[in-house]
């Protein structure tokens, strides 16, 4: 019962088995607040119809034919589309996390979630929020909390060693030109590896790892 805005948030749903394409329209046909305007079944396709119905919000799986989802991703971005995109997949290694959100993606779910969680990771997503599916983001912690060897990907170093140096998301996403939901998206995932809940505890984290 969260208001609704009056344009509903446009989808495209992008998988390569028509079965989950079809439960997951039937699914979002049943809110008020989100419209599916488009469908794909790989990676290629879904740029095609990212760029010709301009949706707000990609539900994006990963493993598909011809161009998986990682690659599919990685070229919307490039092509300067405003869509934001969101994994459903099945994998939870941290191996296709990091791509995925390498690639641009602002929020990582497992198909095994509950249909209200899609739900809200959608509108969460609409509001520039990036939401991970509990199982991934400890996948993201690679080492048990507390060892002395996290690996952060490059992008997530750069992202810690700005918040460290005091910057804000925006002035972050100006100085790497990124969007600020990305940077969002590095944060989510720095956090999660290095276990930590907040900024103040990031810049203290990366203050003592030299980073």
């Amino acid at each position: 019962m969260s208001s609704t805005s009056s344009t509903p948030i446009r989808v495209v749903l992008v998988d390569d088995h028509a079965v989950i394409r079809a439960g997951l329209a039937q699914l979002l046909a049943g809110t008020e607040d989100i419209e599916v305007v488009g469908q794909a079944e790989d990676g290629e396709k879904a740029l095609a119809v990212v760029r010709e119905v301009q949706p707000d919000v990609v539900l994006m799986d990963l493993q598909m034919p011809r161009v998986d989802g990682v690659t599919a991703t990685r070229n919307i971005k490039a092509a300067g589309l405003a869509a934001d995109v969101l994994v459903l997949t099945s994998y939870s290694d941290s191996e296709r996390i990091v791509g995925a959100l390498d690639a641009g993606a602002v929020g990582y779910l497992l198909k095994d979630a509950d249909p209200d969680d899609v739900l809200a990771g959608i509108r969460s997503v609409s509001r520039g929020e990036s939401p991970i599916h509990p199982r991934a983001a400890r996948a993201l912690l690679g080492v048990r909390s507390g060892a002395p060897q996290v690996q952060l990907t490059g992008r997530e170093t750069e992202v810690l060693g700005l918040v460290r140096a005091g910057l804000a998301n925006k002035q972050i996403a100006r100085r790497l030109d990124i969007s600020e939901r990305t940077v969002k998206a590095h944060l989510t995932s720095a956090f999660a590896r290095i276990g930590v809940a907040d900024r103040t505890q990031a810049a203290l984290w990366a203050e003592r790892n030299g980073i």
